[in-house]
C-alpha cells in the first residue's frame, strides 16, 4: 500500500526466513549440511526473524519449521554423482528434483517434508538447496574429509550472498555467540578432539550389532 503524501513509507514486512542444515554428524562427510550452518552462526549475526537450525536427521519433524518460513536455504551432502566436493546450488522448482536424488535415510525424508508442505499449501515462496558432493561416508564417528571441509567456506559464503539476495542483511561477529546451535559435545572442536582411537571404536558400525549379524562372539570390551 502507497504512503499518504507527508507521511514516512511503511518498510515492506521481513520475510520469515529459515537457515537450514541437514544431515548426519556421525557419518563423515553426511554432516556438511550441519558443520556448514555450525560455521554461518558462529561467523555471521543474523536479523530477528532468521532462525538458524541444526536439522541433524530430524526429518519430518522439521516441518513446522519450514511451513511457517517464507524463505528457506537447505545446506546438505548430496549425491550428484558427481566429482567428490563439488558444490552446487539449485533454487524453487529446481530444489524438489534435487532432493529426491537419494543418498541417504534422511534425504528421503526431507523430500517427504517438502511434499508435505506444498500439500497444506505452506510451500515457502522461496527455497535454495547449497549441497555438496560428498566423498567419505563409511566412517562411523568420523568428521568430515579434508576435501568436503574445504568447501565449508565457500558454502558459507553462498548462504550470506543468497540472504541478502532476498534483502536480509548478516553483520560479521565481532565475537562468539551467545548460545552455541549444536549440543556440547557434537560441536565440531568437541567432536574431533574427543574422538576415541581406531583401535577402541569401530570405524564402520556398532560393533556390538555386527558381531549379532555375523554370529561372532562379542568382544569382552563391548560386553
Amino acid at each position: 500500500m502507497a504512503a499518504t503524501p507527508g507521511e514516512p513509507a511503511v518498510p515492506a514486512p521481513r520475510p520469515a526466513v529459515l537457515v537450514l542444515g541437514i544431515g548426519n554428524v556421525l557419518w563423515a562427510d553426511e554432516g556438511f549440511g550441519v558443520r556448514a550452518v555450525e560455521a554461518l552462526h558462529q561467523r555471521w549475526q543474523l536479523p530477528p526473524g532468521v532462525a538458524v537450525v541444526d536439522g541433524g536427521t530430524q526429518g519430518l519433524y522439521l516441518l513446522e519449521h519450514v511451513c511457517s518460513a517464507s524463505h528457506v536455504i537447505v545446506l546438505d551432502a548430496i549425491d550428484y554423482k558427481l566429482a567428490p566436493g563439488t558444490l552446487r546450488v539449485f533454487r524453487d522448482g529446481d530444489v524438489p528434483v534435487w532432493a529426491d536424488t537419494m543418498m541417504s535415510l534422511h534425504q528421503a525424508t526431507f523430500q517427504e517434508l517438502l511434499s508435505l508442505a506444498r500439500l497444506r499449501g505452506r510451500f515457502p515462496e522461496r527455497i535454495t538447496l547449497i549441497g555438496v558432493q560428498p566423498q567419505v561416508l563409511d566412517d562411523l564417528g568420523g568428521s568430515l574429509g579434508d576435501l568436503v571441509r574445504g568447501r565449508i567456506d565457500e558454502a558459507v559464503v553462498l548462504a550470506v550472498k543468497e540472504l541478502a539476495d532476498w534483502g536480509v542483511e548478516a553483520l560479521p561477529r565481532t565475537g562468539p555467540p551467545a548460545e552455541a546451535l549444536s549440543p556440547g559435545a557434537l560441536a565440531l572442536a568437541a567432536y574431533e578432539g574427543e574422538r576415541p582411537a581406531a583401535d577402541s571404536a569401530c570405524r564402520i558400525g556398532d560393533a556390538r550389532f555386527l558381531n549379532q549379524v555375523h554370529g561372532q562372539p562379542l568382544p569382552q570390551e563391548h560386553a
